[in-house]
């Protein structure tokens, strides 16, 4: 029902007090001025970059002016639906919030970041009737509102950055299913695998990222307008229409909870995921940086990424690498800033609140990914350098011991005790695998079992066998079960990345567009109560 005309002159009244106690002069020319003001009385002011009058949809929607004015629109139009107002009155605040948006568009025009200082404009435009728009309202529930509405727009941000990534690792992956590579345990070269098959594990923990921030997305995006500072407000406010309006799937129903609790530990999980990625990309980059150190590395970045020795002419620094790499450094660090920043805090202080936006932290995070995508684009892949390396080395030599086991019967600890007994000869005699006589290999099998108290056996490995089970190719191409490196499981599971990614992009267009539409609907809503 409407607000009776007696109750709503006293609350006009009320708020204008109000705003004029919580702010001082209000008399600012410029938003530069606007923002000083309100810093000196410690009113929250954003970094200069989610600032300004930039008409940019990307810059709108970091900016504090825009959502208060966004925030303003559904206001009013829920209060004029919910008859707590009259519509000439929401008319008349309509009025005021659309100059506010255009004569920011004008040379000289004010956007400034503090709400109040946003209703000063409304209401030096339409008279002080308009202030009845902080009607159960605060910066509290205004700000967390807008904080979430920004961090949204950034996880979005990063779920494409990191999807385009992902498109890279797949495309690299399709490429090298035959591609046999050294894999490495504790520093030491332990397994072939096929290149693919390494890719595809990463990109397996990127998809787990895709996930978790689908997670998160379905906890952020809720809404804490209506809850004024902490404890809802006498207004019948219709909080489930103004989440509608400014595009969030729900409620933080409790009020408590909405300004001073979710602000903890949502930004802290959010950090989290960036900061998980950087953590793995930091892995990859080592082992692309690692072969730096060779005078022959099978991973290399391609002639023209690279940047020359000032003094050196031999030298091809791996720029990209080192620049990717510290990056996610900072991303690491960055996270570690804000569970600091909310850590040892009562729940109602500033500190935490706007942490992640506040240090740019996804912004980074992208430049992260971005940084990832050149090394990935000029990543080089020698597939005879790193066969090569297989074959100096006896990767395989658990093989023979699975073998004798399998298909004779051996001993796992007896045939594992032969095969250690091969490696430790032939590296004391500097012996590659190929190389390694097969009369020696019958001499140690029998001392194998000598030492195991087992009686005396011919090898049942005839040398055309022994030589096969020391082929890296042939390992990887025999292995069997789900997830291994054959070409066949390999090419199954690039099948189901493929088939994941573009369902995880189908996801994120999806988020966008409903943001989209949930613009649109406040718009028309909007523009009809300015039209009545």
């Amino acid at each position: 029902m409407n607000t009776s005309p007696a109750l709503l002159a006293s609350l006009l009244m009320a708020s204008s007090l109000s705003m004029a106690a919580d702010t001082g002069a209000l008399a600012c020319k410029t938003t530069e001025e606007c923002n000083a003001q309100a810093a000196r009385i410690g009113a929250f002011v954003p970094a200069p970059a989610a600032r300004g009058n930039s008409t940019s949809p990307r810059d709108q929607a970091e900016s504090q002016f825009y959502w208060m004015n966004k925030i303003n629109k559904a206001s009013a139009v829920m209060l004029v639906e919910e008859k707590i107002l009259p519509p000439e009155t929401g008319r008349l605040i309509a009025r005021g919030i659309a100059h506010t948006i255009d004569q920011a568009k004008q040379p000289g025009g004010k956007s400034p970041a503090d709400v109040i200082q946003i209703e000063n404009i409304i209401t030096e435009h339409v008279g002080p009737d308009a202030s009845v728009i902080h009607a159960g309202r605060s910066r509290q529930d205004m700000y967390a509102t807008f904080r979430a509405a920004q961090l949204r727009n950034q996880v979005l941000d990063y779920y494409d950055a990191l999807s385009s990534l992902r498109d890279r690792v797949v495309v690299t992956a399709s490429k090298h299913v035959n591609t046999i590579v050294p894999a490495y345990t504790n520093g030491v070269q332990a397994q072939p695998v096929s290149y693919a098959h390494y890719l595809l594990a990463f990109e397996a923990s990127f998809a787990r990222d895709a996930q978790r921030m689908r997670e998160l997305y379905a906890r952020l995006n809720r809404s804490a307008m209506g809850t004024a500072v902490l404890a809802n407000s006498s207004w019948p406010l219709n909080r489930v229409r103004m989440a509608e309006l400014l595009g969030f799937d729900g409620l933080i129903e409790n009020s408590y909870d909405a300004g001073q609790v979710f602000t903890f530990d949502i930004p802290i999980e959010a950090s989290g995921i960036p900061a998980s990625t950087a953590i793995r990309l930091g892995a990859m980059l080592g082992d692309i940086h690692t072969q730096y150190h060779q005078t022959r590395p099978w991973l290399l970045l391609e002639e023209g990424s690279t940047y020359g020795s000032s003094a050196m002419p031999q030298k091809r620094n791996p720029g990209l690498v080192m620049n990717a790499r510290e990056q996610a450094s900072t991303v690491v660090g960055l996270a570690h800033v804000v569970s600091l920043r909310a850590h040892n805090v009562t729940p109602g202080m500033r500190d935490y609140k706007q942490t992640p936006v506040e240090l740019a932290l996804f912004p980074q995070a992208v430049r992260m990914v971005t940084s990832m995508n050149l090394v990935m684009d000029a990543l080089g892949v020698n597939a005879a350098r790193a066969l090569a390396e297989l074959e100096d080395d006896w990767t395989t030599s658990m093989d023979i011991a699975e073998t004798l086991q399998k298909n004779h019967k051996v001993p796992f600890r007896v045939g594992h005790s032969f095969a250690s007994a091969l490696v430790s000869h032939a590296r004391a005699n500097s012996l590659r695998p190929r190389e390694f006589p097969y009369a020696k290999a019958v001499e140690l099998y029998a001392a194998a079992l000598a030492k195991n108290k087992l009686p005396e056996a011919k090898l049942p490995l005839s040398e055309q066998a022994m030589r096969a089970l020391l082929s890296p190719a042939e390992m990887v191409r025999t292995r069997v079960g789900i997830g291994g490196p054959q070409p066949a499981e390999v090419e199954r599971m690039l099948r189901q990345s493929q088939e994941t990614l573009r369902g995880d992009k189908a996801w994120v267009a999806q988020a966008r567009r409903r943001l989209q539409e949930a613009d649109g609907r406040l718009d028309q809503a909007f523009a009809r109560l300015l039209a009545n």
